[in-house]
């Protein structure tokens, strides 16, 4: 089905403009810094499918997602379908981004694209990627390029080899010192080594097979040139997969450890949480070895407390506490407190409560280091530490979100301290796009709030079948797995014993591996 273009001329409405971003060679933490901000800022988005879905995660809940990929035997959209989407995107005033596997630039059409672009006066960046030419390899322990060795290395398109003119080229091919990389080649992978050796090259030439190269499940055939393709059909392998041959694919330089990569190999984890907490614990578990999705993200609604709040910054004189439970209220607070016109000197007679690390440390960038912090980051905590300090004569300012633990404020009015519990933001759960696919994949779901766990159910993620179809729960606490159980009447399956993300990632750890 043809892309509909709207005739809009430059006077009308201003044009956007179309960036070529390489997705590199499949893992979605290699995508660079500049692809992941452009992806951030974008409208539309264009992507293949060697490009990995995480990335798109990065994008607004607003962006438009397009799948154009071309898999062998199966072309989503022809060459010239997007270049025409491309154009109709940008003209309609979107700033897009073409979403590439490895970098646009090596096989991936990259050139062509920019010049459908260029001809119809659209202006365009390219982000490279990291090829996938050399990183896989890399990755399976092979360098293509070692001294004494091999001094080059040859990049090559295995897409057309299937005989004629390309049997000519292979015989080319076969008589150059260094590495041969070929991409996309599976499907021609016994006409290419069959020709290589027709051409000259010896059959005990070293050559590898790498499948889903960079990705957890990825997989190394080592063999001689002449076996290879039969060792690949006998060990099952298939697409995308990459071909190397040449004396350095002999080499394996992969970790000799057992499991280098941690004890949560080869696991996906879901997350449920705020953009600061998925952040950090896709960081904590990515060392641990694990791949994670987000698939449900909780937004901030500042909007929600700016009234509340407007009529609390000139009061900040009549309290001499206040309370902060969260990076996001300390971020917020702080922006409404410069907003009214005042900066941290209003808060120079107040002690300052907080629970979390991360809270105090956006505490700390902002030059306020917390008076008191509770061992166990929970509200409860927080209030047994309070109750051991507080007087009659305190007045303490609670400034949170909407619809936060009432706990904290039971407990203070059993003990008489006079407190205003302030919303400083409300949370709303958006969910992943991909969601129902993603849970799927999932062995493990983290749950960092009980908003987080009615969202969830608010977007349909617990409507699993059976019971042992679902993947495992884990709370961050006590007070998120009494929610979880009182929402879907499940005991939570991993309940972490320090309320933070170490401990979540510790929990994790504990709670799935093997029986001794």
């Amino acid at each position: 089905m043809k892309y509909t273009i709207t005739p809009v001329s430059r006077n009308e409405k201003k044009w956007g403009t179309v960036c070529l971003v390489g997705a590199g060679p499949g893992a979605g933490e290699l995508l660079t810094i500049r692809g992941m901000e452009r992806l951030k800022a974008c409208d539309a988005v264009v992507y293949d499918h060697l490009a990995s879905q995480e990335l798109l995660g990065f994008v607004r809940k607003d962006c438009r997602i397009i799948y154009a990929g071309k898999e062998a035997g199966s072309h989503s959209m022809p060459q010239e379908e997007i270049n025409h989407l491309l154009i109709g995107l940008a003209k309609e005033g979107l700033n897009v981004v073409r979403l590439k596997g490895g970098d646009p630039f090596v096989f991936g059409r990259g050139s062509e694209e920019i010049l459908a672009l260029k001809e119809a006066g659209i202006s365009w960046e390219t982000v490279p990627g990291i090829t996938s030419a050399v990183a896989v390899p890399e990755l399976a322990g092979i360098p293509v390029t070692h001294r004494g060795i091999s001094r080059s290395f040859h990049v090559i398109t295995g897409h057309t080899l299937t005989g004629g003119r390309e049997q000519n080229e292979l015989k080319a091919y076969a008589a150059m010192e260094g590495t041969l990389v070929f991409l996309m080649g599976f499907h021609s992978l016994s006409s290419i080594t069959e020709d290589l050796i027709r051409g000259g090259k010896s059959p005990q030439t070293p050559a590898a097979l790498i499948e889903n190269g960079s990705l957890l499940n990825q997989r190394v055939l080592r063999a001689d040139l002449e076996t290879l393709a039969a060792k690949a059909k006998e060990q099952g392998f298939h697409t995308p997969a990459i071909i190397v041959v040449g004396e350095a694919a002999a080499f394996n330089l992969q970790p000799e450890t057992v499991n280098p990569r941690g004890p949560l190999d080869g696991m996906t984890v879901g997350l449920i949480g705020t953009e600061h907490f998925t952040d950090q614990m896709e960081i904590a578990l990515r060392k641990e070895g694990a791949k994670t999705e987000t698939l449900l993200r909780m937004e901030c609604l500042e909007e929600k407390g700016k009234n509340a709040m407007a009529s609390v910054y000139p009061r900040l004189g009549t309290y001499t506490w206040l309370v902060l439970t969260s990076v996001n209220g300390v971020r917020l607070f702080f922006k409404g407190l410069f907003e009214s016109g005042l900066d941290i000197r209003a808060l120079g007679h107040m002690k300052v409560a907080a629970i979390g690390a991360a809270t105090c440390r956006a505490l700390l960038e902002r030059g306020i280091r917390p008076d008191l912090v509770p061992e166990e980051y929970c509200s409860a905590s927080l209030a047994q530490a309070l109750f051991k300090v507080l007087h009659s004569k305190d007045r303490v300012l609670m400034a949170r979100a909407e619809g936060a633990s009432v706990k904290l404020a039971q407990m203070l009015i059993k003990a008489g301290i006079p407190f205003d519990d302030i919303p400083l933001y409300a949370v709303k759960g958006v969910p992943s796009k991909r969601m129902e696919e993603q849970l799927s994949l999932c062995r493990v779901l983290i749950f960092a709030s009980p908003s987080g766990v009615r969202a969830f159910k608010q977007a349909g993620g617990f409507c699993r079948p059976e019971d042992s179809e679902r993947p495992l729960y884990a709370a961050i606490g006590p007070v998120t797995a009494e929610a979880m159980k009182e929402e879907i009447g499940k005991t939570a399956d991993i309940i972490a014993e320090s309320y933070h993300i170490p401990g979540l990632v510790k929990a994790v750890i504990d709670g799935t591996a093997p029986l001794p």
